[in-house]
């Protein structure tokens, strides 16, 4: 995506009370950063694939992630911005991202980690 764009996206969910920020990911790459709690975002579009999608990432480790949107390769900016902004970053039905091989594999929840805020949309999850 490019930087106007990026920041298109960004006030128009802003104006709709997203904490959202351009996240600047490469050299003339942008994507999309919204706070989620205080350690954890999730980073729309920066992987450089066609439609939208998400990565989850808490102090910069990946702990989950928001499947492809199916036919978001051709939404319009508003459209964009309706997807973003009606996601539910729930931590329903965990789901480790698809390099972990199982449940042996996850490091324990520690007691003090504090439940990441839910948003509107399906998104799987695996905390740390």
């Amino acid at each position: 995506m490019d930087e106007e764009r990026a920041n298109r996206l960004v006030a128009a969910l802003r104006a709709r009370g997203v904490m959202a920020h351009v996240a600047e990911v490469g050299v003339y790459e942008f994507g999309i950063r919204v706070v989620l709690d205080e350690s954890i975002e999730a980073l729309w579009d920066t992987d450089g694939a066609a439609g939208l999608d998400a990565e989850v990432v808490s102090d910069g480790v990946l702990v989950g992630f928001v499947p492809h949107i199916a036919g978001s390769e051709s939404f319009t900016e508003q459209q964009l911005v309706d997807a973003i902004a009606g996601a539910n970053y729930s931590v329903e039905g965990l789901h480790p991202p698809a390099d972990a091989q199982g449940p042996d594999e996850r490091p324990p929840t520690a007691p003090s980690a504090k439940p990441p805020v839910a948003r509107r949309h399906k998104a799987h999850w695996w905390r740390h």
